[in-house]
C-alpha cells in the first residue's frame, strides 16, 4: 500500500515538474485549452439548454433530457475542437515565423471557425450570432478609438435598442422564417401566447391549457 502512495506522489512530482518546463509551455497550453473549451462549452450550454427545451420543447422526460445532453455535448466537443486548433496553429505560426503577429491570431481563428463551425446546424448557428453581436460592438468602439469615426457627442446606445427592437418585432410579424427557430419560440411566448386564454388557468398560472374544455 506504501509503495503505491510513493509512486503515486513519485509521478504527481514528475509531472508538475513537467508542467514547469518553458520549451513544453505552448503544447502543454494546446492541452489546457482543449481542456477549457470543453468545460466552459458545458456550462453556457447546459443551462441554456435545460430552460429552451423545458419552456419550448414537447416531448417525454426522457427525450427532453437527451436533448439536453446531446446540445451540451455538441457544444462542448465543439469549443474544445476550436480552441485545441486555434492555440496550435498559433502556436505553429510563431514557431516558424519566430515570433507572434496579429495576423497570426486571424489566420488560425478562421481556420478553426472553418473546420470547427462551418457546419450549419442550429448550435453553430446560435454560437456565430453571439459572437457576430459582440464582434460589432467591439468593431464600433474600436473604430472611435482609432478616430476613424467621430466621438459621438450623445449615448447611442437607446437609438441602438429601438431600431434592433423594431426590426427584429418588424421580422417577427412579416418575415418570421428569416429568424432562427430558438428566438421564433420566444417571440411566440412573449407576443402571440399572450394573445390567447379561456380562463383563469391559462390566463395567470399556465400559459396554455393542457385539458380538453
Amino acid at each position: 500500500m506504501a509503495g503505491g502512495e510513493d509512486s503515486l506522489r513519485s509521478l504527481l512530482r514528475a509531472a508538475n515538474a513537467l508542467l514547469q518546463q518553458r520549451r513544453y509551455h505552448a503544447a502543454l497550453a494546446v492541452i489546457k485549452g482543449f481542456r477549457n473549451g470543453a468545460v466552459y462549452g458545458a456550462k453556457i450550454r447546459a443551462p441554456h439548454a435545460l430552460v429552451m427545451t423545458f419552456l419550448f420543447k414537447s416531448g417525454s422526460f426522457r427525450e427532453k433530457l437527451k436533448s439536453i445532453a446531446q446540445a451540451t455535448y455538441a457544444h462542448s466537443r465543439n469549443l474544445a475542437y476550436f480552441v485545441f486548433t486555434y492555440k496550435g496553429l498559433l502556436a505553429a505560426q510563431s514557431r516558424l515565423q519566430g515570433k507572434k503577429i496579429p495576423f497570426h491570431s486571424f489566420l488560425a481563428a478562421c481556420i478553426g471557425g472553418w473546420l470547427v463551425f462551418g457546419d450549419n446546424n442550429p448550435i453553430n448557428s446560435q454560437i456565430i450570432m453571439y459572437l457576430l453581436s459582440r464582434i460589432l460592438f467591439g468593431l464600433s468602439r474600436l473604430a472611435v478609438q482609432k478616430g476613424y469615426i467621430p466621438q459621438p457627442r450623445q449615448d447611442p446606445f437607446p437609438l441602438l435598442a429601438a431600431l434592433v427592437w423594431g426590426t427584429v418585432l418588424w421580422l417577427f410579424e412579416y418575415h418570421r422564417d428569416t429568424l432562427q427557430p430558438s428566438l421564433q419560440s420566444s417571440m411566440t411566448y412573449l407576443y402571440e401566447d399572450s394573445e390567447v386564454w379561456h380562463d383563469m388557468s391559462d390566463f395567470l398560472i399556465y400559459n396554455k391549457r393542457t385539458d380538453s374544455k
